[in-house]
């Protein structure tokens, strides 16, 4: 007998097929479909979704799950409950793993463990160079052989140029896209927050713009001249947003993405030394904030990806200087994005949902984000005005370093469905 579902009265959000009108959604043995039969209704899970929004499953570009080497601060297990329970139902990880993801095996534990434990998709990236550390390419053929989506060094970047744009050339040729978190780390030696007024009053080591911007600069530089797909990574500054938009007017094969910290908050956050508002990029100024917001509504930047980065509380009850970088964001990020983008800015509601769905499973070509019949039933459904105040020690991360901590946001989660399989139902992850 077939597994039917169906989501009934909701709100229906689809921006890959322009749908928003009040409906119903259906799924049969965990694809989605057109209808359902009167005897598969009378059998079929319904979920009333009255008042609610139900949209694709959330995807996620930038989640940093820790294992393998990291568990204490999550685990693929953890993570992945964390994003049923914020609607994400693909994840992709970050390599920066110990020991990093610049070898088949590696990616290979990964897949295994992600098979095994997680609950919801987990698609693994591999490193630009080995050990990320900017100086030898990682074998890229042999990673995306391995099953990579795209390749990054994440936090530690790529700061020369050559480099870059041989790992352009050598990802093009197996259909890569390259990931870069857009860093002169010669630049920031030593820097704790973003450089300004605000920096100088705490006796806080300033992080400039021009660190970030140079190296977008480049990116779209480098992209241009080889013709390959680059992806910006949780830009944090105006001048890089208006670079990526001068750059895809000029053709350039550019995409790039915003943390929902990165459009909620600005380094105003960091006035009571709270090591949990210490972020790489670091958080900026109120115009850096508004034009990040800018970006999305105007089309340069295309997604919101969470930028999860789990830190044990013992590692940052610390002085702010010596305190690691790093938010938990996964369960927070529908609520920070809907507060600054939607509530905040005025965005219109389809907008967001593009941006958590099939905007960011476009720059990787992932077969996520929409709820076309025929494609995998991954659904999410959630309350877009229901208040509620972060309180981490009710979350589903392992960590619970989140900036947000008893802040009063709008907008939570219901339910989450991952190949028509309920994870989260309610408000909670029952998986």
């Amino acid at each position: 007998m077939s597994s039917c579902l169906w989501i009934r009265n909701g709100r229906v959000i689809d921006p890959a097929n322009r749908r928003d009108a009040v409906g119903d959604v259906f799924a049969r043995d965990g694809i989605l479909v057109d209808g359902l039969t009167d005897a598969e209704k009378a059998t079929a899970v319904v979920v009333d979704a009255t008042g609610k929004v139900v949209s694709p499953g959330f995807v996620d570009l930038h989640a940093h799950l820790r294992e393998p080497g990291g568990t204490a601060r999550e685990t693929i297990a953890s993570g992945s409950r964390a994003a049923a329970a914020g609607g994400f139902t693909t994840v992709v990880c970050m390599p920066d793993t110990n020991p990093p993801a610049d070898n088949a095996g590696t990616v290979q534990l990964i897949k295994d463990i992600a098979s095994r434990e997680a609950v919801v998709r987990v698609l693994p990236t591999g490193t630009i160079t080995l050990g990320h550390k900017g100086e030898k390419l990682a074998p890229i053929g042999t990673l995306k052989k391995a099953g990579v989506v795209a390749v990054t060094d994440t936090n530690s970047g790529v700061s020369n140029n050559e480099i870059m744009r041989r790992s352009l050339e050598y990802a093009a040729m197996f259909d890569l896209v390259v990931c870069d978190h857009c860093q002169d780390s010669s630049m920031t030696d030593g820097a704790q927050m973003h450089e300004g007024a605000l920096s100088l009053r705490l006796g806080l080591r300033g992080w400039p713009r021009a660190a970030e911007d140079v190296v977008a600069a480049s990116d779209c530089t480098l992209s241009q001249l080889t013709g390959a797909r680059i992806h910006l990574q949780h830009l944090s500054s105006a001048g890089a947003v208006e670079t990526v938009r001068l750059a895809k007017a000029r053709g350039v094969r550019v995409t790039a993405e915003v943390s929902p910290q990165h459009l909620l908050l600005t380094d105003a956050a960091c006035t009571s030394y709270d090591t949990n508002t210490k972020l790489n990029p670091p958080l900026r100024e109120e115009s850096d904030r508004l034009a990040l917001i800018a970006g999305l509504m105007d089309g340069t930047l295309d997604a919101i990806a969470s930028d999860h980065a789990p830190v044990t509380p013992t590692e940052k009850d610390c002085e702010f200087d010596y305190a690691p970088v790093g938010a938990i964001s996964l369960e927070t990020a529908l609520a920070a994005s809907l507060e600054a983008l939607v509530h905040g800015a005025g965005a219109p509601l389809p907008l967001l949902v593009e941006k958590l769905t099939v905007g960011p499973a476009r720059v990787l070509a992932l077969d996520a984000g929409t709820l076309t019949p025929g494609k995998p039933a991954d659904i999410t459904v959630f309350d877009h005005a229901a208040a509620w105040t972060v309180d981490p020690s009710k979350f589903q991360s392992k960590s619970r370093n989140t900036p947000l901590a008893g802040r009063k946001l709008r907008g939570r989660v219901t339910h989450t469905f991952v190949g028509g399989r309920a994870v989260v139902s309610d408000g909670r992850v029952v998986v």
